[in-house]
């Protein structure tokens, strides 16, 4: 992994051609911004983005499903299914 500047962004045409994944920072403040994905890298990276929405989503629906367990049922009240 390369460590580039936003500076660095200003040399578009050297920077995106790299084979490797860049870390940017800010070099004035010292803070990180991101990173910067090749195409080369696009696929697997697309998959490895797609399985943490995945795990988000599991996590927020084991979160309800907790909440809707503890929620007590009372009279006239339709069971949810959940056990």
């Amino acid at each position: 992994m390369i460590e580039a500047t936003l500076a660095d962004l200003r040399q578009s045409s050297s920077f995106f051609k790299t084979t490797q994944v860049v870390h940017i920072v800010n070099g004035r403040k010292k803070e990180d911004v991101g990173y910067f994905v090749p195409t080369i890298f696009k696929e697997k990276f697309e998959i490895f983005l797609m399985e943490l929405e995945r795990e988000k989503k599991i996590k927020l629906l084991k979160r309800v499903l907790k909440a809707s367990s503890k929620d007590v049922i009372g009279d006239g009240a339709i069971n949810d299914g959940i056990n």
